[in-house]
């Protein structure tokens, strides 16, 4: 039955007059309602203008709920937020976590976008949002919809801390291996034959949709922080023309390294994979190849340890966007162990990235049942 939010929840618009001693809390759209979000300013604001948020009620901040920066309380008796926020209570007749899940089903989210008014960007006033239509089952079926959405949820945030768990694996193993002073450090420079950047072609040079000859062009947000190579969310390519002509300087190769050197985020890599012979990337990432005497996998995993990656990550420059230099990857500095202990490693971290394998795949299993079914309920 589908019936009016607007007669289901209401607004909560109490503010901390007294300047109680309350909690401080924001909401984002990734961790929902948390502490310390804006650091240690907000302890010399005055927080008598911020408005209480009861357990149970929904906070949402107007002009960042199109990206799903809504939640309801459920940690303490009282926390305070921003006095931008908009705070609304839940009748009985409707489950919070039902209505999580509906605020951040694809519908709702549209049609915040769709209704949301802003100069700047969009901003959702509560009256907007109590036009919105939803499904209302009685409330045993809206907190057995919720129950499933959860166990589903609950089995995708465990994958997600098992492949992390792995990574941090091969990062210790690395350590154990070859931390300390065993062996020798050498500079990039020294055993790369190769250390150079990319370069960007005209907007109108670049494809979108793959055609046969046609080279893969990698930016920036194709790279990870894991060093695996993202290139099939957003794929581009340019021509053979372009790749051998104005972009030659920056052909990449499989096995190459690749580090991203302007941000911010800094600090993503990727080795370059076998599924096409050449490749390309722009300016604002960085190429390194190997000699013989250095396994590709090796380099991959010694510039991402902390104690290499994060002296490097300082020295960057600019103030909106933080720039790298080539000299600066040039001068990087990590030990060189014999090729038979680095082939060790190799080895141990391919096993372990079998076993990521199998868990990225459970992942996306459990994600596509959740999209499945927030389409079910919510679509």
């Amino acid at each position: 039955m589908k019936v009016r939010l607007g007669d289901y929840i209401q607004e909560y618009s109490v503010r901390n007059k007294a300047v109680e001693d309350i909690p401080v809390y924001s909401v984002t759209n990734t961790q929902g309602f948390c502490q310390d979000y804006f650091g240690k300013e907000v302890a010399s604001k005055d927080k008598s203008t911020y408005k209480i948020v009861p357990k149970g009620c929904f906070a949402f901040n107007p002009s960042r709920i199109n990206v799903g920066s809504v939640d309801w309380q459920r940690y303490e008796e009282r926390v305070i937020v921003s006095p931008l926020y908009n705070v609304f209570s839940v009748s009985s007749q409707l489950d919070q976590q039902y209505l999580y899940y509906y605020l951040k089903s694809d519908f709702a989210l549209q049609r915040i976008r769709a209704v949301a008014t802003g100069s700047v960007r969009d901003n959702l006033k509560l009256d907007m949002l109590y036009e919105f239509p939803i499904d209302l089952p009685d409330i045993e079926t809206q907190r057995n919809i919720a129950h499933r959405l959860d166990s589903v949820k609950g089995v995708i945030s465990l994958r997600r801390k098992e492949l992390h768990t792995l990574d941090d694996l091969i990062k210790a193993r690395f350590a154990e291996m070859f931390g300390g002073e065993k062996y020798k450090t050498v500079k990039s420079a020294e055993v790369c034959d190769f250390i150079t950047k990319g370069t960007t072609p005209p907007p109108e040079k670049i494809v979108l949709e793959y055609e046969t000859g046609l080279i893969p062009f990698l930016k920036v947000y194709n790279l990870s922080s894991t060093g695996e190579l993202l290139f099939d969310a957003e794929p581009q390519y340019i021509t053979t023309e372009i790749h051998n002509g104005k972009l030659a300087r920056s052909k990449v190769y499989p096995n190459d390294v690749l580090m991203n050197i302007v941000g911010p985020p800094l600090g993503k890599f990727s080795l370059v994979t076998d599924e096409f012979e050449e490749w390309n990337v722009n300016q604002a990432i960085a190429i390194f190849r190997s000699k013989k005497d250095v396994l590709p996998r090796y380099l991959l995993a010694a510039l991402m340890q902390p104690k290499v990656l994060r002296p490097f990550l300082q020295q960057a420059v600019g103030i909106r966007q933080l720039n790298l230099s080539l000299e600066q990857c040039r001068n990087l500095e990590f030990p060189l162990p014999p090729i038979e202990e680095q082939e060790k490693f190799v080895e141990f971290s391919a096993q372990v990235n079998k076993t990521k394998s199998a868990v990225q795949q459970a992942l996306e299993k459990a994600q596509l049942l959740f999209d499945s079914l927030m389409q079910k309920y919510f679509g």
